[in-house]
């Protein structure tokens, strides 16, 4: 198991976004969380990457905690123990973020030097390799407004997967790619598991949640109403709420 959410709580203001959201993420497992707008799908994301504090509840990454209760006080990890963690979580972010005044080479090796001390030939020879699996060989000293959404994508994916994670998160990988470029994009994602890469994706996008991952959580309300493995997920459709949202 490269995650563990238990017992997960976050509230803005009066607004409870998450309300004992639990739920595990194994090592080679794609896990899709769908759901509609203001269900608190991207708020676990941030969560996860402690992009936002919880409010209660556990997060487990690779065996180190991020947050957990203690003496009804939740607890965050120390400054050493968070960088540990981070280096062990990729998250690819809706709009890809990435650096405009960089390079693709100087984007993807910008963390690995400057903030895990990695040497720069070492961080290039990797990103040289991601960036061959990526098929993007050629866009090495090209910048992002010279990409195509699909070509941008592909480097925020390379530039997370550069501290060799054990969890890749992606928040809506196919919100703004045609279905060629969303099958290219199932595929290295598919590849990332077969390297025993836990993947957690974030979509609205039923067809490539039912495409690409192993397992499925719906949620609303920031409440999960349905976890299951694909295949009894769409086969046991009972619930009118799920119902709704996938027709």
């Amino acid at each position: 198991m490269v995650l563990q959410v238990d017992g997960l709580n976050k509230s803005f203001g009066d607004k409870a976004v998450l309300k004992d959201v639990s739920f595990q993420l194994n090592t080679g497992e794609i896990l899709a969380i769908i759901g509609p707008s203001g269900a608190g799908k991207t708020t676990i994301l941030r969560c996860i990457n402690g992009l936002e504090k919880s409010d209660k509840g556990t997060i487990k990454i690779d065996g180190a905690y991020l947050c957990r209760d203690h003496n009804n006080k939740i607890t965050y990890a120390t400054s050493e123990e968070m960088k540990f963690i981070r280096k062990r979580i990729g998250l690819v972010f809706q709009n890809y973020n990435l650096f405009p005044h960089m390079s693709v080479m100087e984007n993807i090796i910008e963390a690995p030097i400057n903030a895990f001390g990695i040497p720069k030939v070492e961080a290039e020879d990797k990103a040289l390799e991601l960036l061959n699996i990526m098929g993007l060989t050629d866009k090495r000293d090209s910048y992002p407004f010279e990409l195509s959404g699909g070509q941008k994508q592909r480097v925020a994916i390379a530039r997370a997967c550069a501290l060799n994670p054990k969890i890749m998160c992606l928040d809506e990988p196919t919100s703004a790619l045609d279905p060629e470029l969303r099958e290219g994009i199932a595929n290295i994602i598919e590849d990332l598991a077969k390297d025993n890469m836990g993947v957690l994706i974030i979509t609205h996008d039923m067809a490539f949640a039912e495409r690409v991952a192993h397992k499925i959580i719906f949620m609303e309300d920031g409440k999960i109403i349905k976890e299951d493995s694909k295949d009894d997920f769409f086969n046991n459709l009972k619930d009118e709420r799920i119902k709704r949202f996938i027709t």
